[in-house]
Order: structure tokens, then sequence, then C-alpha cells
């Protein structure tokens, strides 16, 4: 027996233990919950509490004697009862309304028993999770936030739900097929986008939770995405420049001579980077005076310059600090299942070995007040507006998130939500003290972090021409997981010597590539390296380091950029209003086109620039694909002029001193001087 309870927006069906609501969420969108006895009066998921808006009359819920059904604009979920099955269960089938095409189906995990949802209790009032969906032939999936996988299309992966250094995880997939699904789960678990199932599992949770969308194209899916999860800000004038940064730079006067020397030589600069061990000790929340004697006039200096100073600042609490005994006594730290609260270790200021050092709790409003505080009296007072969040994830050791407990909740169940929490503090923290939205360079995120002003770069790379191919990949999923704000560290973190040829070459080309990505800033740790501690400050990695045939050719790209930098604030304008990220797989633009979503060594950047980027060494050309229909127009050479039919491939030259660029025929960019 079955019972269903319509509402005039939502649907509820309730079998045995069960119940399941499907409640229209957003235009062509519906949201799927369930859970044994009652759902759970509240989320900390990515959906506010109230859903979108949907368009006026565009909601349908019908109960017959066979099922039910819930239609919202594009978007019909049909719920079906099959008596004849042995142990029978309601089941949901996702249609597109104009035509009647089956997007997604769920899927028994076995004829017999279980069926398509399955918990599996603790006996602590929550399960172990199962949700099951059908697979289909060819389908091809994106999205799933940043891997290192190095691939574009994640159909036939088995893909970790955890937050690690370099791996960013959001579950949100884009599908061919014309839907897109938000996991909107923070619990520790895995999907399998498998050739005969698509199941997400999670280890600890008390309800299935998930959004899916119908909107007729990938660029109106992203929309109702962002429609559901949160808009980005504008991106600040002056965050589209240049950002230079290197492992440490470990004092005032080091940093300012980088700073003076850009001016000297009139390269453009907009952010320097004051990295971590900058602090008197983690916890602290402010400069060692030992090495930074005048921070105020530092940043005045800057300023004059045009350059804003960003700080390094990381959840990591030292048992040393000043503020440890607010921190444990005032439950601001994160907690443990078993043993003390420390989570990591480290070897910071005022310790002659690592020692364990724990994590604030974002989660917690009381944390989030009082980390800004120190914030706000130690580096927004002195005129510091731009925050680098790093180790976010957060990155722990051992890597055990199910040993957290938050003010969220345990680990297992809430842990994926740490690093948007992280960047919720200085986003509220900037609003209460009357600033405008600033960018908070994060090494993770969740789904919804973009509304707080996240941009992700992606993490502690390689520096191998391996990892420069995976980064083409993994911006563009992460663009279509929600993040529009986007970076690497140019050349890559670990390693590189900036006299080596070999390096240069591979410097070259991730500039030439980064040129065009939504944030453009070097870093990493080049050689001489030494080992973790606060001493260490890595080799030189100025673009004047790598000798002068490749400063040459890296202040043209500079110089690129800067002119780039009025169309680049088009782009993110229209980001923030409509959720399309600047950088994008070429699909997103060209959906009729079946060879654009072949397509994974070459991005669109915004609707006018095609990028073609070179990853490999000694190349001089490479093959080019022109996506588009014979109606969609053109393609100029951005070097030679010369116009080009859609939907070809060709050869072009990639000559050391630029990758292969085309302009749309009707471009209102150049990329001449």
């Amino acid at each position: 027996m079955v019972s269903y309870l319509p509402s005039p927006t939502s649907l509820e069906v309730r079998h045995g233990h069960e119940v399941l609501r499907i409640e229209a969420w957003g235009t062509d969108s519906a949201r799927v919950r369930a859970a044994l006895y009652r759902l759970p009066s509240s989320s900390v998921g990515a959906l506010d509490v109230e859903a979108p808006p949907t368009v006026n009359g565009s909601v349908v819920v019908e109960t017959t004697s066979r099922g039910a059904r819930l239609v919202n604009g594009e978007l019909t979920v049909t719920v079906t009862f099959d008596e004849a099955e042995p142990y029978p269960e309601p089941q949901l089938t996702f249609t597109r309304t104009s035509t009647g095409a089956e997007l997604l189906a769920e899927s028994r995990e076995h004829f017999w028993q279980p069926g398509a949802r399955v918990f599996l209790g603790n006996g602590s009032g929550a399960y172990e999770i199962h949700q099951q969906f059908a697979a289909y032939p060819g389908e091809k999936l994106f999205g799933m936030g940043q891997r290192t996988h190095g691939r574009l299309n994640i159909k036939g992966l088995s893909l970790d739900l955890v937050q690690r250094n370099a791996e960013v995880n959001i579950p949100f997939v884009l599908s061919d097929r014309g839907y897109g699904l938000l996991w909107n789960m923070p619990a520790v678990g895995r999907v399998e986008f498998a050739e005969n199932v698509t199941r997400w599992q999670v280890n600890q949770a008390r309800e299935i939770d998930y959004w899916i969308t119908a909107a007729p194209t990938p660029a109106a899916i992203l929309g109702r995405y962002a429609d559901a999860t949160g808009h980005t800000p504008e991106l600040p004038e002056w965050a589209s420049g240049f950002w230079q940064s290197k492992l440490r730079y470990r004092t005032q006067d080091e940093l300012l001579t980088v700073a003076r020397e850009h001016t000297r030589l009139g390269l453009p600069l907009s952010v320097i980077v004051a990295d971590f061990f900058h602090w008197s000790a983690m916890g602290d929340y402010r400069f060692d005076e030992t090495e930074w004697p005048d921070v105020p006039a530092m940043v005045a200096e800057l300023a004059s310059l045009g350059v804003h100073l960003m700080v390094s600042i990381w959840p990591t609490i030292s048992p040393l600090s000043e503020n440890f005994a607010d921190y444990r006594d005032r439950g601001l730290l994160v907690g443990t299942d078993q043993g003390v609260e420390f989570l990591q270790s480290i070897q910071d200021k005022g310790m002659a070995t690592p020692m364990p050092v724990g994590f604030y709790d974002p989660s917690n409003p009381e944390t989030r007040e009082y980390v800004w505080g120190l914030v706000s009296q130690n580096y927004l007072d002195a005129g510091i507006r731009v925050f680098w969040l790093d180790a976010s994830e957060p990155e722990l050791n051992p890597a055990h998130p199910a040993n957290m407990h938050l003010y969220a909740g345990p680990g297992a169940e809430v842990a994926n939500i740490y690093p948007r929490d992280n960047a919720r503090l200085f986003a509220e923290g900037m609003a209460a003290a009357g600033q405008q939205p600033t960018v908070l360079l994060c090494r993770s995120a969740w789904a919804g972090s973009q509304k707080y002003g996240a941009a992700v770069w992606s993490g502690d790379i390689p520096a191998t021409w391996g990892s420069l191919d995976e980064q083409v990949r993994a911006g563009l999923n992460i663009a279509i997981s929600g993040i529009p704000w986007w970076t690497t560290d140019i050349g890559g973190f670990h390693g590189g010597n900036a006299s080596d040829p070999a390096y240069q070459e591979l410097v070259t080309r991730w500039f030439q590539y980064g040129v065009f990505c939504p944030l453009f800033r070097l870093h990493g740790d080049r050689e001489p390296r030494t080992p973790t501690g606060y001493a260490m400050t890595g080799g030189p990695n100025e673009v004047w380091s790598f000798g002068d045939e490749t400063f040459a050719l890296l202040r043209e790209v500079l110089e690129l950029r800067e002119r780039l930098r009025p169309y680049i604030h088009d782009q993110m304008r229209l980001a923030a209003a409509t959720g399309l990220p600047p950088m994008r797989p070429l699909f997103v633009d060209y959906p009729d086109d079946p060879g654009a979503w072949m397509i994974d060594d070459q991005f669109l950047f915004g609707p006018d620039i095609l990028v073609c980027p070179v990853t490999a060494p000694g190349i001089t050309e490479r093959s080019v694909y022109l996506p588009g229909t014979p109606g969609s127009g053109r393609w100029i050479d951005a070097y030679t002029g010369a116009s080009l039919a859609p939907g070809q491939s060709i050869t072009a030259e990639a000559p050391l001193s630029h990758i292969p660029i085309y302009l749309r025929e009707e471009a209102q960019v150049s990329l001449a001087t």
C-alpha cells in the first residue's frame, strides 16, 4: 500500500517506514528527499530554506490509481508503484515534459531487494545510504568539482565524495542527456558512474537529498544551478590583473622589493602575496612584527603602486597561539570522536619540531564571529582586504574526516561543507564591516561556495607537463560545477628550476594557458626546496627569474592580460547574473554540434575566444577543432586573420611565442596591441 499526499508545489509519498518528498525547486527543477519515519527538520546542504521561484502556473501535481507525477516546466517526475514486484517500492523517473524523453530513472540494486533507495541503519539514527539510477549507453557526464584524473567526461569513473588537496568535491553533474543533478549531501562517500548503473553512496547520513533540473540547454542548466545554490558576486576590478606569489616572501622588505621591481620594469601587477608563516603563530591571525615591522606602511606603499596585498590564512590553531585557550575553552575548535582536538601536525613558529595543531570550526557561528574579530583587527584595519584561505579542506593527518565532529554535525555526515563555511566566515565578516565583496582564494569548495566569493585554485600540483595537461580538464569541470572564479599555480607548485631551459618552456606554455584562466596567478615552491616549516622560502619565482628570452615572452603575456581585462569583466558580470562561467567547455555554447561534446583539450573564454593550449614539450603545431554548425558563424585566426568555417578540425601552428587562439567572427575583442 502506498499513499500520495499532494500539495500545489510538492508531492509526498509514503510507503512502509519511508517518506519520499518531491518539491518544485526553481524553474524546470525539483528537489527529492527521502528518509525513514520522517524527514529531518533542517539541512546543512547547499539549498536555501525556501525554493527559488518557478514560472507561474508551471507546477502541476497529479495522482492516479497507478501512481503520481509532478510537472514543473520542462521537468516531469513520475512516481510508479509496481505491485507485481516481489518487494514493490515507489520508483521515480525523470522526463522532459515537452518531448517525453527519459532523462534519468531510478534503478533497483536487485530485482528482489534492495530497491533504488537503501538505508542501512547503525543504531544511531543515521544510515549508510545508497541511491541508484539507471545508466545509459554513450551518456557523457561532466562536473563533480575539480579532480586530478585528467578526464573531462567522467562517465565510467568512481569518485570519492571527500575533500583533499587538489581534489575538490562539488557533487554536481551535468549530462548530455539534458539534465543536471546536485547530490545535496555533504557526507563522506562515493559515486560510481559505471556502465551498468550510477550509484551514490554515503557512509553515514539521515536522509537522501538531491536536486535535478531539466533546463533546455547546458547554459540554462548552469543558470538553474546558480539560482538554486547561489550566484557569485561580480569580480572586483582589481582582481582580473596579474597576481604574483612564491612559496614565501619572508619579510616586508623582500615583498616590497618584488613589487617595486615590477613598477621599475613597467610590468602589470594587481596582487602580491604574504604567504604562510608570516604570522606570529597559527591562530593569532596577525603579522610577526620581527619580520613585518610596519604593515600599514607596507599596504600604503603597495596601494600607491596599484597593488593589493593578499594574506594567507590557515584554519589551523597552534597550541602555542596566544588565543589557544579561547579556542579550546569556548568550544571553537573542530572536535574529534576519539582523542584530543588535534587533527594535523606542522612545525610552526616557536616549535623545535613538528607538533599537533587543531582546526577552528567555521560551521559554528561563534567561531566565525571570533575569528573574524581577529582578522578584522589585525588585517582589515591595516588596509588588507584580500584573503587566501589555504589548507581549507581541511587537510587532516591522518586523513580520516569521520573522526571530526563539527558544530554542524558528525564529520562523517557534514565534513564536506568545511571549505564552504570557511569562505562564509570571511564573506559575512566583510559584509558586517561594510566592505565590498572580495576574492577569497580557496584550496577547496563545496556547492554554494561561489556565493561567498570563493575563487578556487587547483592545489599543490606538480610542476610537470602532465599536470599542466590535467589542469585544462580540471578547470572546465569545476566551472561546470558552479565555480566561475578559478586559477592554477602557473608553473605548478612542487618543484621547477627557474634556470633550467626545459622548465622555462613549461612555464611559458603555462603562462599562455593561464592568461585565459578567470584569475591569472603565478605561484610555486621552486628549487632549491627545503623541508616544510616556518623557515622555508622556496627558489626564485618572479617573471624575470626564468632567463631573458623567457622573460620577453612572459612580458607579452602580461600585457595581453591587461588588454583582455575589459572583456573579462564583461564575462564576469554575466557569470554573476546568469551562472555562466567565463571558462567553459565547447558544448556549453555549441550544444547542437556533436563534435563540441568530444573536445577536452580546448575551451571557450567567454563566447568570443577559443583557446587551444599546448601541454607537451617541443610542440610547434597541434590539432584544433573549430566548433559550431553552418549557421553559427566563422572563426578568425587571432594571429593571421584567416577566416575559417566551423565544424572542422585543422592543424594549427603553435610556435613557442603563442598558442593557437581563434576569435568568433562577430567578436568585439582583439588580442592585438
